[in-house]
C-alpha cells in the first residue's frame, strides 16, 4: 500500500483551525505543518503551541510553499472563496469548513474548479463521524428499514452561534440559521436519504429576536423529493444563551415503507447541574457568553477535553481524512458536490421564505444571489 506524508497547510487559527492543527501535529503520517491567519496573534500562539513549521499572515505565501500537498481552509465563513480557488489551482488535497462558501455563484466556482482539477476535496460535516449515525446509514443502506417516504428533522440551537458568527463581520445577508448551521442538519438528512433528489421547497421564516443582528431566529420549510417522499427540515438558532445545549440539539424521524428510525439527540440524557458558573460552549474570540448553572454534557459538535485533548467525531473526522490522504481509505466525508447542493438547497429555503410560495428545484446560483442579498 502506497502511503504519502502529508504537507498541511491550515487557512485560519480560529478554533476548529487550532482544534485540526493539533490532531494533525499527532498524525504520524502529517511530516510538515504550515499556518495562515490575519491575526497574527493568534497564529503565533498555535504555531508555537503546536510547534508548527511555519507561519504567515498571507494565505498566499503559505499556498506557494512546496511543502504543502493539502490544505484546510477554516477561515470565517464569508472568507472561504480565495483561499479555497488558490489551493485548488496549487493542485492541493482540500479539507474545507462548510459551506463552500456564502456566496452561491462562488460556491458553484469552486465546484467547477474541483471537477475540473480532479482535486480530492471533502467538506466538514462533523456529524458524520458520529457513532450513531453511521449506525443508521448502515442500516438504511442494507434496508432493514425498507423505501424512505418520510423525513422529520428539527435543530435547536443555542444563539451563541449567530452572535459569535454575526459579530464578525457585516455582510450578513446569507448567514441565516440554514446557509450557516441549519446545513449540518440537512447534510446529515440528505445523506440518509441518499439517492432521492429533492423537486421542491416551501419555507417560512420568522425573525422577532434576531432580526435586529440582521439574521432570522427560525427556518421551517418542506421539501418533495423526486419519488414523492416529504422531508421537513426545521431549525431555530435563536434560543436563550443560558439554553444548556452548548451548540446543537437534534431530532430525525425516518420513516420507512416496512420500519422506523427515531433519532432523539438533543442530549438531554446527560445534564450537569452546579453553583460553579460553567463558560460558553462555543466561545469563539472576542465573544463573550452569559455564564450558565446547567449543561447538556457532550453537546459541543466536534467532541470534548479530557487530559488536554479532544476526544469526539471532529477527532474521528480529522484523522480519517488524514487516512484517507495517506493510505487511501475509503471515508464517509462530505464530497464538494454534497457541500454545493446543501448551500443551494438551504438558499432555497431562505428564498421560499422571502418569497412566500414554493421555489422549484434546482434554483440556480445567480438566481438566488440576485434576490437574497
Amino acid at each position: 500500500m502506497e502511503r504519502k506524508e502529508i504537507g498541511l497547510a491550515i487557512v485560519g487559527c480560529g478554533t476548529i483551525g487550532r482544534i485540526r492543527a493539533e490532531i494533525a501535529r499527532a498524525y504520524p503520517g502529517v511530516g510538515w505543518i504550515g499556518l495562515c491567519d490575519l491575526k497574527s496573534d493568534l497564529g503565533r500562539q498555535l504555531e508555537s503551541d503546536i510547534d508548527a513549521d511555519y507561519f504567515t499572515t498571507d494565505y498566499r505565501e503559505l499556498l506557494a510553499r512546496p511543502e504543502v500537498t493539502a490544505t484546510i481552509i477554516a477561515t470565517d465563513e464569508n472568507f472561504h472563496f480565495e483561499p479555497t480557488m488558490l489551493a485548488i489551482e496549487r493542485g492541493h488535497d482540500l479539507f474545507i469548513e462548510k459551506p463552500l462558501a456564502t456566496d452561491a455563484r462562488q460556491s458553484a466556482k469552486i465546484f467547477e474548479a474541483i471537477k475540473a482539477n480532479k482535486i480530492d476535496a471533502v467538506v466538514g460535516y462533523t456529524n458524520r463521524f458520529r457513532r450513531r449515525f453511521l449506525t443508521i446509514k448502515e442500516r438504511l443502506v442494507t434496508g432493514q428499514i425498507g423505501d424512505v417516504h418520510t423525513v422529520v428533522t428539527r435543530a435547536f440551537m443555542n444563539r451563541m452561534v449567530p452572535l459569535a458568527t454575526l459579530q464578525r463581520t457585516q455582510q450578513r445577508a446569507t448567514l441565516t440559521p440554514m446557509v450557516v448551521s441549519g446545513t449540518h442538519s440537512l447534510d446529515m438528512s440528505m445523506w440518509l436519504m441518499e439517492g432521492k433528489t429533492p423537486v421542491s421547497v416551501y419555507a417560512k421564516s420568522t425573525d422577532k429576536v434576531l432580526g435586529k443582528w440582521g439574521t432570522k431566529d427560525s427556518t421551517f420549510g418542506i421539501f418533495t423529493m423526486d419519488d414523492g417522499t416529504i422531508f421537513s427540515m426545521n431549525i431555530s438558532w435563536s434560543l436563550p444563551e443560558v439554553w444548556p445545549g452548548a451548540v446543537y440539539g437534534i431530532e430525525i424521524g425516518i420513516v420507512g415503507s416496512e420500519g422506523v428510525i427515531d433519532v432523539e439527540d438533543t442530549h438531554r440524557d446527560l445534564v450537569m447541574a452546579t453553583n460553579v458558573a460553567q463558560g460558553a460552549g462555543y466561545a469563539p474570540e472576542g465573544y463573550s457568553a452569559p455564564p450558565r448553572h446547567v449543561e447538556f454534557l457532550t453537546s459541543y459538535p466536534p467532541g470534548d477535553m479530557h487530559a488536554g485533548q479532544l476526544w469526539g467525531p471532529m477527532r474521528e473526522e480529522t484523522n480519517s481524512w488524514f487516512q484517507r490522504l495517506y493510505n487511501g481509505q475509503h471515508t464517509p466525508h462530505a464530497t464538494a458536490a454534497d457541500g454545493h447542493r446543501n448551500l443551494l438547497l438551504t438558499m432555497a429555503m431562505d428564498l421560499s421564505a422571502r418569497r412566500g410560495q414554493p421555489v422549484d428545484l434546482p434554483v440556480g446560483a445567480d438566481e438566488l444571489m440576485r434576490e437574497l442579498i
